[in-house]
């Protein structure tokens, strides 16, 4: 059973996807042979990398003798791995990659998507005693976590470089759903975020003097790091008639 599809780049050199079941091998490059993935183009090496399918995941190996490739999470706003050169099956996780060759000052890419992932059962099947404190604690309904989505929302759109909104702009991006947000209330959401995501230490135990630099950078990170902000929560952005966050 086929457990990776590979789709190649435009003029790639397949006829459409490609796909690999389990042990099997794809090799790709300029000049790769047989059923490879031919990426024509002079930047990227005869015989570039090599693709083997394992279940629910795939192995990567780079082949070159110079370059490093990016495996990106499209899904993951920014989650990236990288192989370096000669590296020989390094495992990749993700459902869904884009693999990222630098090639003579252009950047080449193509998809692989393992569809097949498993999850088991979070459930704690009749286990006694306390539960496990949950290590964020976020409330999707409060102001301040549409101030954090919307921080986070053009890096979720697909974008995973793109630069964070300024004050003025989450200003505008909030008015439909919050007509009475200001610059003050933005900047007092994201200190409080700060604070609640222990990124800063509350009034009571700040050091004076401190300041915390990069406080949106640091947010967003943390937010999209540990899933904190999904793509689904972006419909906190869509303002329900007649309703408005708290």
């Amino acid at each position: 059973m086929y457990s990776v599809i590979v789709v190649p780049p435009p003029g790639g050199g397949a006829g459409g996807q490609l796909r690999i079941a389990c042990g099997e091998r794809l090799a790709f490059g300029r000049a790769a042979a047989g059923d490879g993935l031919t990426i024509g183009h002079e930047g990227v090496s005869r015989v570039a990398g090599e693709i083997t399918a394992q279940g629910n995941f795939w192995l990567l190996s780079n082949l070159s003798e110079h370059q490093t490739y990016v495996v990106e999470n499209p899904e993951g706003a920014g989650e990236h791995i990288k192989v370096a050169p000669g590296r020989i099956e390094a495992p990749v996780p993700f459902e869904f990659s884009r693999v990222v060759l630098p090639a003579a000052g252009d950047l080449l890419a193509f998809d692989v998507w393992a569809p097949r992932h498993v999850f088991g059962s979070v459930a704690r099947h009749g286990l006694t005693g306390p539960l496990t404190a949950p290590a964020f604690t976020l409330d999707r309904t409060k102001r301040y976590f549409a101030v954090l989505t919307a921080l986070c929302e053009p890096r979720l759109r697909g974008a995973p470089h793109a630069p964070l909104p300024v004050v003025e702009e989450l200003v505008e991006r909030l008015r439909p759903l919050w007509p009475a947000v200001s610059r003050s209330a933005v900047y007092w959401n994201i200190d409080y975020l700060a604070v609640k995501l222990r990124l800063r230490p509350g009034p009571d135990a700040a050091e004076p003097g401190r300041r915390l630099n990069g406080k949106k950078e640091s947010l967003v990170s943390l937010a999209l790091r540990f899933d904190l902000v999904r793509e689904d929560d972006l419909t906190v952005l869509a303002p329900v008639p007649g309703e408005v966050v708290r």
